[in-house]
């Protein structure tokens, strides 16, 4: 099994460097259309986590206050991305893409980080992780995440791979952060990810 864990991740690393790159030698996919009334620039605001190749088929949606949404573009590609910015522990600017299958793991992580209040939303996670409420994000799937001041003042873009679950045993990457390597954060719950480094 170690050695098999290998070469799913150097796969897996391949996949998505290759789906990001858009299909070779074919025109890209053109832009999915917008739904009636909305803006062109929020759809493309909210892309900017994306690499630019998965942007055009990849759906949009718009947070509610109710941790349900809005589509604001309907894709094909199996991405959503959504805007955080200025919401409850988030930057003035902040967006993020994932698996839509992730929705419903980012609705409860809304509604724990709409107390205000880090220490309590960390803790409203932890018992839903605790009582097997807590949604699993799909493995293998990844979160890209951009944010900061502003647009032109970007303090983070992190990409990182959802493996709930996940441990150095399971996986073979070590649980502690280095800079010249992947690593897992969070091992053994369903918050486990690959960290990247460099991003």
């Amino acid at each position: 099994m170690k050695r098999i864990v290998p070469v799913v991740l150097v796969t897996l690393a391949l996949s998505i460097g290759m789906f990001a790159q858009g299909r070779r030698g074919a025109p890209p996919l053109p832009p999915a259309p917008l739904e009636a009334g909305v803006s062109q620039a929020d759809v493309d605001k909210t892309l900017l986590a994306l690499p630019e190749g998965l942007r055009n088929q990849t759906t949009v949606i718009k947070w509610k206050a109710d941790f349900t949404y809005d589509t604001l573009r309907k894709g094909t590609n199996g991405l959503v991305c959504y805007d955080r910015s200025g919401m409850p522990q988030q930057q003035p600017f902040a967006v993020q893409c994932t698996s839509m299958g992730n929705l419903p793991r980012e609705a409860q992580n809304l509604k724990a980080e709409s107390t205000g209040d880090r220490a309590k939303s960390e803790a409203m996670l932890k018992e839903m992780e605790q009582n097997g409420t807590r949604a699993k994000p799909e493995f293998g799937s990844v979160w890209y995440h951009l944010s900061g001041a502003d647009r032109d003042h970007l303090s983070a873009h992190e990409v990182t791979i959802a493996v709930p679950g996940a441990t150095q045993a399971s996986l073979g990457l070590p649980e502690q952060r280095r800079e010249n390597g992947a690593w897992i954060m969070n091992a053994g719950t369903s918050t486990a990810h690959i960290m990247i480094p460099g991003r």
